[in-house]
């Protein structure tokens, strides 16, 4: 296993995607919450006393970088299909199980490595830039840091949330092996639904789109503010997600066992 570890450690690292779409999960959190936080105003809010989640809105930037997180983990998996390396490997490491878990073990520590820098870069760029737009201790807004739980809870979420997109998309690239059809089922996974709900007129339905699409209810683990709004639960939306990410492991683990894992796609 040790050496199954250091292989796909020393596969991934030679990529040369894979620097980028790390360098993309911590620009993207860290770019897109500054945009966001620097610009909106106290006065913006449509409730008075405001109930604006700039925890939520500082983290903002997990929308784009979960598609860095996605890619990375299709990327894991189809670059040795379309590079023909599948072969060797499997050479080297007969035992599949130890080239799936290996391949999940490094896609989880490089993108959680990559989501910390991020979240936290995030969390105080937003600490700094807050202040002056009116989001002040005086208007209920004391300064958040990872000490409060809520904060807390939104920052170490955040961070799983990026890990299970990640495994998302390793498994889907198991199953599916191409690269291109792979990340565009990924993308169609996070983005469709939430693009369903906008064109959907009952209520009722919007709710249930929301609260078990997998963007969409992973998610809700970022809200600090007005929790009973949210259609799902943080954590049980986090779990939901981790339902899709470990079925899609699940459904590549069983393809990569009963295929010919040697013969390219197509």
């Amino acid at each position: 296993m040790t050496g199954a570890l250091r292989a796909e450690w020393t596969k991934a690292r030679t990529v040369p995607s894979t620097g980028w779409l790390l360098l993309l999960v911590v620009l993207a959190m860290v770019g897109l919450g500054f945009a966001v936080t620097s610009t909106v105003r106290i006065h913006d809010c449509a409730q008075d006393p405001c109930v604006l989640d700039t925890t939520k809105l500082s983290l903002v930037g997990v929308r784009v970088a979960q598609v860095g997180a996605g890619i990375l983990g299709v990327l894991l998996v189809t670059s040795e299909y379309t590079t023909g390396t599948i072969s060797p490997t499997l050479a080297s490491v007969p035992r599949r199980w130890a080239v799936l878990a290996s391949k999940c073990a490094v896609a989880a520590t490089m993108v959680a490595l990559a989501a910390g820098v991020g979240v936290v870069g995030a969390l105080l760029v937003a600490r700094f830039t807050l202040p002056g737009r009116g989001f002040t201790a005086a208007t209920g807004y004391a300064g958040s840091t990872v000490l409060e739980d809520l904060t807390r809870r939104a920052a170490v979420g955040t961070v799983l949330y990026l890990v299970l997109i990640a495994l998302l998309g390793l498994g889907i690239g198991h199953l599916v092996r191409d690269t291109g059809a792979a990340v565009t089922v990924v993308l169609a996974l996070l983005f469709v639904a939430p693009l369903v709900a906008m064109f959907v007129s009952d209520p009722r339905w919007q709710l249930r789109i929301h609260r078990y699409a997998p963007m969409d209810a992973g998610l809700v683990i970022q809200s600090t503010r007005d929790l009973a709004a949210q259609p799902i639960a943080p954590w049980w939306g986090l779990a939901l997600l981790a339902g899709y990410a470990l079925t899609a492991v699940a459904a590549g683990t069983i393809a990569f066992w009963a295929r010919d894992a040697t013969r390219r796609p197509g």
